[in-house]
């Protein structure tokens, strides 16, 4: 227990955990928490399904840069995330947007999640453009919200089968699939997949439209070699990037032109990952989510 450990151990748990959850989740994450944890009201997802066991895991951090790298494949949502997103700018209020909208989607009430979902709805309705080869691309197109949907539920669903503390049986698998497009459908994304064996046909149906362009592969240097972190944290998080990377086919780091350093840790990514997932998931454990009320 956190009250057990010798008071400089746990002041420096409480110190990381409180630095590590404001990176993610920004100044106010506390307020944040208590509202989306802590309000009244029906919920989207009850506490037995499987899109809360997933989200609710510090596989996720594993996750998500693995869903960034993939997403970045694609010249038009790279197009759009170079022109509009921030990444480089602002990437700890790009992280902070994503994180909030999964937590308040996956354990907010109701209400709170139909808001967030219209919030995205109209962002996206203003994002449009060129991509550098000339091709003109929208946020809102149905084809590139069901690339970024089938990315990212690939990609968060593959790292916990690998990273975390209680990996899904085939059929909450597919429930976690399901559960996600429960989510896309309200985001504008036609016919999401509901299974595993759907969700990896239409992965393999985008390999034609992929490539490995000059945006997505200084995306991927930056999010691979350049994080924006203070040098004591570029340690662990290189053994995460290099966790995330090996999650992905050999081809998807062929086009990304995965940067040296992280292609010469690939060999101990995975105990790399489990030891940094399992540091993130100690530091956090000492400042735990208000309890959810009983939903109505």
């Amino acid at each position: 227990m956190f009250t057990s450990l010798p008071p400089c151990v746990g002041a420096l748990r409480g110190r990381a955990g409180e630095a590590l959850i404001h990176r993610v989740a920004g100044p106010t994450a506390h307020e944040k928490r208590a509202r989306i944890h802590g309000a009244p009201g029906p919920r989207w997802f009850g506490p037995e399904r499987p899109v809360r066991v997933v989200h609710g895991d510090a596989a996720m951090y594993v996750g998500g840069l693995a869903a960034l790298l993939l997403q970045s494949l694609h010249p038009l949502a790279m197009a759009a995330v170079a022109a509009h997103s921030g990444f480089e700018s602002d990437p700890w209020g790009r992280l902070q947007r994503t994180s909030t909208f999964l937590a308040v989607t996956t354990f907010g009430t109701a209400e709170d999640a139909e808001r967030a979902v219209l919030r995205v709805r109209r962002v996206h309705g203003t994002v449009r453009g060129r991509s550098p080869q000339g091709v003109p691309y929208r946020a809102s197109d149905p084809q590139l919200l069901a690339w970024v949907h089938a990315a990212e539920t690939a990609c968060f669903l593959r790292a916990h089968q690998r990273y975390g503390r209680h990996p899904l049986d085939p059929s909450a698998a597919d429930g976690y699939v399901a559960d996600m497009a429960l989510v896309a459908r309200r985001l504008g994304v036609p016919d999401p997949p509901e299974t595993t064996a759907g969700l990896t046909a239409v992965l393999a149906r985008y390999r034609p439209e992929l490539s490995g362009t000059a945006q997505s592969r200084a995306a991927a240097r930056y999010l691979l070699a350049r994080p924006p972190l203070p040098w004591p944290a570029r340690l662990p998080y290189a053994f995460l990037a290099a966790a995330a990377v090996e999650l992905l086919p050999p081809w998807v780091r062929a086009r990304l032109r995965v940067p040296w350093v992280i292609r010469l840790l690939l060999p101990f990514a995975r105990p790399g990952g489990h030891a940094v997932v399992s540091a993130i998931r100690w530091i956090l454990n000492a400042t735990p989510p208000p309890a959810t009320p009983a939903e109505a």
